[in-house]
Order: structure tokens, then sequence, then C-alpha cells
């Protein structure tokens, strides 16, 4: 019998992640379905037991509903309890709801993939919401020199700050509070969704600095093509995408898929367009 998977989004008509489990499943011999699914703003929990009820086995989750999926699970992770959100849905064999988050694996496998040097590095991510808070433990164990979180609300920049605080030297504020430069900047806003720029000075980036954005698209969007004039080397999401994916179907399935054919492939089809 094949299994049911989807990813849940709003919008979600862009996402490749059918694209890749497709891949996954084809290549581990894995019997499998995987949909994308554009859930109501307002009730997200309703379209995973809608999901659930017609058979659905497992989710990915992505913009805005990280947090709402945490919210909704019977049991969780370490690695999501810490980041208060939730990017992967499993339906367990008794009826609960397990959550997971691989986005900081995901993040972080992406960054070595490209020889991106994390520990000792000056680290700033923009954005306080779930997509950040699941890639902040990975980050900060890979030892940076320092990471800042800025957000356009201060406040809650200064509180996620706090909530990893134990694991390395972090801090957070508003925009305007950046100072200095960075050898990574990742943009974890979903601001590129609608063409928007977070409001950075030119300055930010350090010589020989890499701009990364967590979204991705056929083009660079507007925060990478900013970067890139600045002199910083930037890097989309779709790694990062591929590699979190990797996690999840590990965990569905427990099989690990090779990324690197998915990467090859991904890009050849965004080459395309």
């Amino acid at each position: 019998m094949t299994d049911h998977y989807c990813v849940f989004g709003h919008p979600v008509n862009h996402s490749k992640s059918p694209v890749i489990h497709a891949a996954f499943a084809e290549q581990t011999g894995e019997d499998l379905e995987y949909s994308a699914i554009e859930a109501p703003l307002k009730n997200f929990a309703g379209a995973w037991k809608r999901f659930v009820a017609q058979g659905g086995k497992g989710a990915n989750v992505t913009v805005p509903f990280k947090e709402d999926a945490f919210r909704l699970c019977d049991s969780l992770s370490d690695r999501a309890q810490r980041a208060k959100a939730v990017n992967t849905l499993i339906r367990e064999a008794g009826g609960g709801t397990r959550g997971d988050n691989t986005d900081g694996l995901g993040l972080t496998r992406d960054l070595a993939h490209h020889r991106i040097t994390v520990e000792g590095a000056r680290i700033l991510v923009l954005g306080a919401g779930g997509a950040v808070r699941g890639v902040l433990e990975p980050l900060l164990q890979a030892r940076p020199k320092a990471l800042f979180i800025a957000n356009r609300t201060s406040e809650k920049a200064v509180r996620l700050a706090e909530d990893f605080r134990d694991l390395g030297e972090i801090a957070g504020g508003g925009y305007a509070e950046v100072e200095g430069r960075f050898d990574v900047v990742i943009n974890g806003t979903s601001a590129s969704l609608t063409g928007a720029l977070p409001p950075l000075a030119e300055t930010v980036f350090a010589p020989g600095a890499t701009a990364y954005d967590m979204l991705y698209g056929a083009e660079p969007t507007v925060f990478l093509r900013w970067a890139a004039r600045q002199g910083a080397r930037p890097l989309d999401g779709l790694g990062m995408l591929v590699e979190q994916a990797a996690v999840s179907f590990q965990l569905w399935r427990g099989k690990r898929p090779d990324t690197q054919v998915v990467r090859e492939r991904l890009h050849q089809l965004l080459n395309e367009k």
C-alpha cells in the first residue's frame, strides 16, 4: 500500500519538496506519494487532522506554520523542544503526532557542502521566527565567534537569544543595533517572498563573506542580489531544503538518501525555466 506524505505551507505552490521526495523514494525503492497542501492561515491543525484522516503518514511544514506544528504535537524530539518549532510531523503507530526539526541539520550540512566555516566566524541571522529558532542550536554547536539575531521587533530577538545563551556567544536586537562586519549573513525572514529587503547597512559584510537566504527560486532573491552588489558570495536555500528533506525522509522511512544526485536534478530543473 502506498503511504502518503505532504508539505504544508502558505504559499506552497513554489515548493520543490514533492520533486525531492519523489526522487528519494525512487532511489530507495520506497512506495510513497508526496504532495503540496496550502493550509489555511488560521487553521493549520485542522489541515493536519484532515490529512491524517485521509491516511497521511507524515508531513513537512514550511512558513508560516512551524510554530503551529509545534503546538499540535503529542511528543517532540529534543531539537524540536529546543527550537519550539517543528518542520517534520510523524504519525506514530499509537495514533499520536511526533514533531521534529530538521532545519538546523539541513543548514549546517549545506554550509559544509559549500565549504563555509562556521567555527570562529561572526554570524548574523535575520529574523526571529520559527525558521530561525530551528537553526540556532546547530549553528552554535559549530562554535562561531559570535552570533547576532536581528529582527524588526527587537524584544523578540533579545528573548530568542536568551533562550540559547547557554550554547555560546549569542545576542539579539533590532536592525539598528547591528554593528560591525559579519562573515556569514543568513536571511531567515520571509521578506524574499514579497521582494522586500531587510534594512541592513551596506557595510555589514566582511571581506569574503557569504550571504545565505533560506528561501530559493529560479532567480536570486532580492536579498542575494543586494548582497552580491556588496561583494558577498550569494547562496540560496535550495541545498538546505534538500538536506533537511533527507533527514525527514530518514525519520519517516529509516533510509538516508543520496542528496548530491537530487541537488543536481533541482538545479537542472531551475535552469530549464
